[in-house]
């Protein structure tokens, strides 16, 4: 009877310490991208002889204790900025179905000065009209600036300015000015009927608003106003 050849069975040699060298060395990213291997790995706790070699148990703790420490405050970041924004569109949910249940146009301008500091935990928020046409606007407690403020303030053309670290104007928050640290302004579009005007908020905290700032929810607020505005002057857009 013929026998079967036996199978080869014989099993590559592991790779000497040379050429996990020589592989390391052209994959410096190893580590990095296999974490894993580090609880298996037995470096040496102190640093071999000589003052330029380093500590390679050190070394690795460092920068596993740095990225985690980094990876922590991203995480923490975005944890951060998704409460704040859940918080801010709340609030400006909240504004919107107050100013849509004002029953009159005088009930309209005062939940803008009375209600919305309250509910967009802001120091004050102020509707201010330009003077020179201000007759169209019937209600004496907007607050009346000169004429082209508007554009003096945000710039001609432009929607909106936001400033960090500034001392409140007196002309826009009154008696509220010295509270005031930083601002956001925005330019209301009600109608071709209507003088210029703007809504203010002011905080007290000077990083409340800053340039570079997502003004999306300010942005809808104000427009929402706008409409309101319009509606409640009987003004074509």
């Amino acid at each position: 009877m013929s026998q079967k050849p036996e199978s080869d069975s014989r099993i590559p040699a592991p790779p000497n310490a040379e050429q996990v060298a020589d592989y390391l060395c052209a994959h410096p990213d190893f580590l990095a991208r296999r974490p894993d291997l580090l609880s298996v790995l037995d470096p040496p706790s102190q640093p071999a002889s000589g003052d330029n070699i380093a500590d390679f148990q050190t070394a690795l703790i460092r920068r596993l204790r740095r990225e985690k420490e980094d990876a922590t405050d991203v995480a923490q970041e975005l944890i951060d900025t998704s409460r704040d924004n859940l918080t801010s569109t709340t609030r400006i949910h909240d504004a919107v179905m107050a100013l849509l249940g004002a029953d009159s146009f005088e009930r309209l301008v005062e939940t803008v000065q009375t209600d919305l500091p309250m509910i967009l935990d802001m120091d004050a928020v102020v509707l201010c009209v330009e003077s020179a046409r201000a007759e169209s606007f019937p209600i004496r407690t907007v607050t009346l600036v000169p004429p082209g403020f508007v554009d003096r303030q945000i710039g001609t053309g432009k929607s909106h300015l936001l400033r960090a670290d500034v001392s409140g104007d007196p002309e826009i928050f009154a008696g509220a000015a010295p509270l005031i640290r930083s601002d956001a302004l925005v330019r209301l579009e009600i109608s071709s009927q209507s003088p210029p005007a703007l809504l203010a908020f002011g905080h007290r905290d000077e990083d409340k608003f800053h340039p570079g700032q997502a003004t999306e929810l300010i942005a809808f607020l104000s427009r929402v106003l706008s409409q309101l505005i319009r509606i409640w002057l009987g003004h074509a857009a």
